[in-house]
């Protein structure tokens, strides 16, 4: 009788030896799947964000190509583009039918 109720006592720390274990592989392993998911978010957000980056790198860069182009015309404006020609023409063809002017 004492025998096998050390036999089974030795059974039953067995078992609970084996249980732990099991648990311990599991806890690892929902630690590595829990590592991995990680990661894969974090590669998710790095390149929304780079994303992102491009995106408004390529705003700033269309904002500044509009702003060169309105500079070009404000400046043609400011010198009169067209009509400071034709002003000029204008003036030159006066001198050269009046002579005296000269």
């Amino acid at each position: 009788k004492k025998e096998r109720k050390k036999e089974r006592k030795k059974e039953r720390k067995k078992d609970r030896k084996k249980e732990r274990k099991k648990e311990r592989e599991k806890k690892k392993e929902r630690k590595k799947e829990r590592k991995k998911e990680r990661k894969k978010e974090r590669k998710k957000e790095r390149k929304k964000e780079r994303k992102k980056e491009r995106k408004k790198e390529r705003k700033k860069e269309r904002k500044n190509e509009r702003d060169k182009e309105r500079k070009k015309e404000r400046k043609k404006e400011r010198k009169g583009g067209e009509r400071k020609k034709e002003k000029r023409q204008k003036k030159k063809k006066e001198m050269s039918k009046n002579p005296r002017m000269c």
